[in-house]
């Protein structure tokens, strides 16, 4: 199928009519309406209902507008790995939850541009579900995240287990639950064992879902959490935080999930570099 049709129904969506549609695009309005009319026969639905307001998708324009941007997705992803760039080999997407991102995500990729020069590399950090879904889809091919789902055509691999331990700004905190505390949600498993281990502590006065977030917080602001030991382990060397004595760890296991139809000697070198990394081997 033409992109171009496939371009023209999101931007009538997001535009809300096939005259704002045609003025992004920059063509006439004749253009849109063709473009559709072409896409409608080839689906044989009507996507869209034309009113006094704009124009509203059919319930076949609303099952359209799932697979439209993930059509266009692949489209960019096989123009990019056909298109290697020049001195390459090939290209390898990557991506990494938004608090892996640093510093293991970072130290993989200047790794493979070390030991993997001709590798072409596409990084991409966004959330668990949606990295596992491209993963799927095959927009990515490697991904580091924590807790992954099975889904069938996919291989989960374990990297490392790390610990998430309790630091704070001040080396005498309050207790778990306090004022000064920040409670960061590591997924469903930390939430168990958090309120397992500290049941007073269920209804925290801040609660933050992104780890580098909450990081910053308590480093600009004061306060103590739960972090991931790699992650803190600078700033307890340098005093700016304290690891609070005789507090339970958590572990926190960190896995690649990839598909099983990538190039098997490239991941298992992309792979290498990730435990090396992971090992504090590199």
């Amino acid at each position: 199928m033409d992109t171009e049709l496939a371009r023209t129904f999101l931007e009538i969506v997001s535009a809300g009519s096939f005259i704002r549609a045609a003025e992004r695009l920059n063509v006439a309005q004749t253009t849109v309406s063709s473009r559709i009319r072409i896409l409608e026969e080839r689906i044989g639905r009507p996507l869209f209902v034309r009113n006094k307001t704009g124009a509203s998708l059919t319930p076949a324009g609303e099952q359209f507008l799932r697979y439209a941007p993930t059509f266009l997705l692949l489209w960019e992803r096989a123009r990019h790995q056909v298109a290697v760039p020049a001195g390459h080999s090939t290209v390898l997407a990557v991506g990494g939850e938004l608090s892996l991102w640093q510093p293991l995500l970072l130290d993989w990729v200047v790794w493979m541009r070390r030991s993997m020069a001709d590798v072409a590399l596409r990084v991409q950090v966004d959330l668990r579900r949606d990295l596992i879904s491209q993963v799927a889809e095959g927009l990515v091919d490697i991904a580091i995240v924590y807790a992954p789902q099975h889904r069938p055509g996919l291989k989960i691999d374990l990297i490392m287990e790390e610990k998430l331990v309790l630091v704070s700004s001040s080396p005498n905190p309050g207790p778990v639950g306090g004022a000064d505390y920040v409670y960061v949600d590591w997924g469903p498993d930390f939430a168990l064992h958090h309120a397992r281990t500290f049941p007073d502590a269920s209804n925290p006065g801040l609660s933050v879902a992104l780890g580098p977030l909450a990081l910053d917080y308590i480093l600009a602001n004061g306060g103590s959490g739960y972090f991931r030991m790699r992650v803190v382990q600078k700033y307890l060397e340098t005093g700016r935080l304290h690891l609070v004595a005789g507090m339970p760890q958590f572990s926190y296991p960190i896995y690649a999930v990839h598909s099983t139809g990538l190039d098997e000697a490239l991941l298992n070198a992309a792979l290498a570099g990730l435990h090396a990394v992971s090992e504090g081997e590199a």
